[in-house]
């Protein structure tokens, strides 16, 4: 019979005890580059260091009108043919934008579109928002109720993040995760977002909803010198700190790059500028999350 001394102390106990280490895939947005076609965006990414892509909403091409990245009436075929044209050039899709907020009339059978289309291009991530204004809060979460079934049996996560309104905050949007009830429906969080919208501490606030995040968007703030969205790094978010309760979940969780551009000054005018940007922005990220694993 083991004791219960020689128990307490197995590397058997130890590891279940001790939750494995987060993995972070790191992937840009292409909606840093919707100044651009869409396919200078994919290759920019991938020449930045990437190996996965988070779909943006809307690119300018090579006539200057801007086009959806994936419209809400489009086929299921057409997200498939986009995440192949994606992994062709060495980039695995992880998540896409729903583009309709939740509590439009319309948003439970845009969303289950989306889930189609992001299980059809292997997607596992939808992202989704919404204002929640005096009113809305209710439908909003009874399209989340709705439409997580779907989403569940489609092999998609459907992810809200920080957006004002009743989803300002991390602990905001845990208590929909919550009223939700369904393992189909978690958190995105949005750090810059947080500080940005009601000048909430982000790293105060990810300790009331770090179990529900299953991804990140990438984003810092600056209030000062001027109020302002910038690429992280670049502003008052200290990533160490933003990171340090998430690093040991045993989850997958990616690290989607939303906004990579420098404060006060404008963005790139050409794409090689997006370039350079979304590379410093992926370097950083992963000096920080170096950092972290090494005192793990």
């Amino acid at each position: 019979m083991i004791s219960r001394r020689v128990l307490l102390g197995s590397p058997l106990l130890a590891a279940v005890a001790q939750p494995a280490s987060t993995v972070f895939p790191l992937a840009c947005m292409t909606l840093p580059y919707s100044a651009f076609p869409l396919d200078r965006a994919l290759t920019g990414i991938k020449a930045s260091g990437y190996d996965f892509v988070a779909w943006g909403t809307s690119h300018r091409d090579a006539a200057g009108v801007n086009r959806p990245v994936m419209p809400v009436d489009a086929p299921a075929s057409q997200s498939a043919a986009l995440a192949a044209r994606c992994r062709g050039l060495g980039l695995e899709p992880v998540m896409m934008f729903s583009t309709v907020n939740l509590e439009a009339p319309t948003a439970l059978d845009a969303h289950l579109r989306r889930i189609e289309q992001a299980a059809a291009a292997k997607i596992p991530f939808l992202l989704t928002f919404g204002k929640t204004t005096v009113g809305e809060y209710p439908r909003f979460v009874d399209n989340l109720r709705r439409m997580a079934p779907a989403a569940q049996q489609a092999g998609v996560m459907v992810l809200i993040k920080q957006h004002g309104g009743n989803t300002a905050t991390g602990q905001a949007c845990a208590r929909i995760v919550s009223e939700v009830g369904h393992a189909s429906v978690r958190i995105c969080y949005d750090a810059g977002n947080v500080l940005d919208y009601e000048s909430h501490d982000p790293i105060q606030d990810i300790l009331t909803c770090w179990r529900d995040i299953r991804a990140f968007n990438i984003k810092d703030h600056r209030d000062t010198p001027k109020d302002e969205d910038c690429g992280p790094g670049f502003g008052e978010i200290d990533h160490y700190k933003l990171f340090s309760p998430v690093m040991r979940t045993g989850l997958t969780i990616p690290l989607t790059f939303e906004n990579i551009f420098e404060p006060l000054v404008p963005r790139p005018s050409t794409a090689e500028g997006v370039d350079a940007l979304a590379r410093r922005a992926r370097e950083y990220i992963s000096s920080v999350l170096r950092g972290l694993a090494s005192r793990e």
